[in-house]
């Protein structure tokens, strides 16, 4: 398997996280209990994550058969944060279930601020 999912990322195309994204795939978000399910719920927020994390680069990753966790840093505003991507591909190899962490706390709160402004502004703006 090829790191198809951090290399969409790494891309910064939705399109071709859309293509690496299960129809029916679980995300897990660190700011929210519910879980959103599909690939359209899932790019809603990715988009927006996009548009206020500066600095993003994966600084790691392991690999354990269907299972992928990427180690990332990022900035949102002036706090520094670091977080995880836990993968979990499909048998089609398209990523089934995807859940975020992140920390610090402070920074997981801008995040959800800010991701919670640009999903609004998205959304007006369509």
């Amino acid at each position: 398997m090829t790191n198809s999912f951090r290399s969409a990322v790494e891309s910064g195309d939705p399109a071709q996280i859309a293509d690496v994204l299960h129809a029916d795939v679980q995300f897990h978000s660190p700011a929210v209990f519910t879980t959103y399910r599909g690939r359209e719920q899932t790019l809603v927020v990715l988009r927006a994550v996009f548009e206020v994390f500066e600095d993003f680069r994966y600084i790691a990753e392991l690999r354990n058969g269907d299972d992928e966790m990427l180690r990332f840093t990022a900035r949102v505003g002036d706090l520094q944060l670091e977080g995880v991507d836990l993968v979990r591909y499909g048998p089609d190899g398209t990523v089934a279930e995807l859940t975020v962490m992140v920390r610090p706390l402070k920074a997981l709160a801008a995040v959800a601020e800010a991701v919670g402004r640009q999903i609004a502004a998205n959304a007006r703006a369509r």
